[in-house]
Formats: C-alpha cells, sequence, structure tokens
C-alpha cells in the first residue's frame, strides 16, 4: 500500500480517496474534502514528501495551472495523475475518438495546455467527459425544474458515474499502468435526450419540451456543451487494467442514483 496526496478534493476526487482508503492507502489532499490549505505551503510540502502517490483535479483558470504552477518543483520522484477532460478533443462530428486522436480544436484552451503540461511531465492522464452521480444528475435537474430536450437529433455525448472515475483510477495505480492519456467514460455514447427521457421515467413526471437551443435561452457555458458532438472510446484503460464500468450505460447509473445518497 502506498500514501496518496490529492489536490483538490470535491465531488470526483473525494470518490477517489474513498476508494483508495477502502484499499488500505493512506489518503491526504486540499480542498473542500481535504484537511490541509493549499496555500499552506510547509504543510503541501511535507504531505508531498510522504506521498508515493499524487494526483491533481484542479482544473486550469485564467492564470495557468494552479497545482504545476506553485508546486511543480516538488511533484518530481512519485507516481503522478491528473484529472482532465475529454473537452480537449475538441468537436468530432459525432465520430468516435480515443487517446491517439488530435486534441486542442475545441473551446478548451486552458485545460489543452494543462492536460500536455501534466503529459510532459509523466503523470497519467484521466480525461473524463460528462460527470454525473448522486445529487448531480439528470434527476436533480428535473427535480429543479432545469433539464432540457433539445433539439438536435444527431447530438451525442459520453458520460460517467463519479463512482466509475474512482474504480478507473484505482485500478490504474493497481495496475501500475504506464504514463499518459487514458480515457474514462461509460461503454455507449448517447444523446442528452435520451438521458432525460429516462429520468423523467424514473420519477413518473413528463419530460420537458422539445425546444430549440434559442427557445431554451441557455448561457454560453450550455450552449458551449452543444456545440460538440464526439463518442469517447474507453479501452485503453480497460486493455492497460482489467478496468470496466459498474456502470457501463447511463441506465444502470441513474437507476443507481434513485438510491444512492448525495
Amino acid at each position: 500500500m502506498g500514501a496518496l496526496f490529492i489536490f483538490g478534493l470535491g465531488y470526483s476526487a473525494e470518490r477517489i480517496a474513498i476508494a483508495m482508503t477502502a484499499r488500505g492507502w493512506q489518503v491526504a489532499g486540499t480542498g473542500r474534502g481535504g484537511t490541509i490549505d493549499f496555500s499552506d505551503e510547509d504543510a503541501v510540502h511535507g504531505a508531498l514528501a510522504r506521498a508515493s502517490h499524487v494526483l491533481s483535479s484542479v482544473p486550469p483558470d485564467d492564470d495557468g495551472d494552479p497545482v504545476r504552477d506553485r508546486y511543480g518543483d516538488a511533484l518530481g520522484g512519485r507516481w503522478l495523475g491528473y484529472l482532465s477532460s475529454t473537452g480537449v478533443y475538441g468537436d468530432a462530428g459525432g465520430a468516435w475518438v480515443d487517446e491517439g486522436s488530435p486534441v486542442g480544436g475545441g473551446r478548451r484552451g486552458a485545460r489543452v495546455e494543462a492536460d500536455a503540461r501534466w503529459l510532459a511531465l509523466g503523470a497519467r492522464v484521466f480525461r473524463l467527459p460528462g460527470i454525473y452521480g448522486p445529487g448531480r444528475s439528470v434527476l436533480d435537474r428535473l427535480r429543479e425544474g432545469r433539464a432540457h430536450r433539445i433539439d438536435l437529433p444527431e447530438q451525442v455525448f459520453s458520460r460517467i458515474h463519479v463512482e466509475d472515475i474512482a474504480g478507473g483510477v484505482a485500478a490504474a495505480i493497481a495496475a501500475e499502468v504506464p504514463p499518459g492519456a487514458y480515457n474514462l467514460a461509460d461503454d455507449e455514447p448517447a444523446s442528452q435526450n435520451a438521458v432525460v427521457e429516462l429520468g423523467a421515467r424514473l420519477l413518473g413526471t413528463a419530460p420537458p419540451p422539445l425546444q430549440s437551443l434559442e427557445e431554451a435561452g441557455l448561457g454560453p457555458m450550455a450552449r458551449g456543451f452543444y456545440a460538440e458532438n464526439r463518442r469517447v472510446a474507453n479501452g485503453r484503460l480497460k486493455r492497460a487494467a482489467g478496468w470496466s464500468p459498474r456502470y457501463p450505460t447511463f441506465r444502470e447509473g441513474l437507476r443507481a442514483c434513485m438510491k444512492q445518497k448525495p
């Protein structure tokens, strides 16, 4: 067993911490669920000195990558992981993308740069699509009246249940996969409308009306979500670590969310 230090213990990384703790690892970190202040350099350097493995889930901001920029000199000599985004692939017109597909053509330039910097450092870079789970799924948006069905018949997305992120990272650590990029996604890309419609059936409510983007009145971030269309292949981590998602499609995932607590 080892010691894992996580920068940014938020929604996804907290599940990774729980999974690794259950496997007997020592886990510490910064962020909402951590006990170490990111700005306390003495405490962070002390924790890094004790860590065999380091994972960052901190996204880049307008000034760069906070973790690399502040603590990059202290990261060498250990296993490194980074939670990135499949947004680095940009729009693929609905085609499949894998880790060998071009990056940099999308709307997330800062994320592309951070992804590349972590790869250059020798990290395992886990590229994540839309993340959902208890407290953060279409079920919650339906309950709150925030779900939409958009009239884009050819649009598809990939997604992953938050517990499968934890399982995938844990499997990568256990299998000692080599540095590089790994997509973490479920097995069935699907339209957002299909997900909304299943969620409505599970809740016993009517789905929201079908609308155009203009009629839905979405903000810039949500409109950007619909500006990209791709299917994310997950075979590399399956082959390298023997991993498979516990929730292979949104159907199993949403049914689990009905029973899970946030």
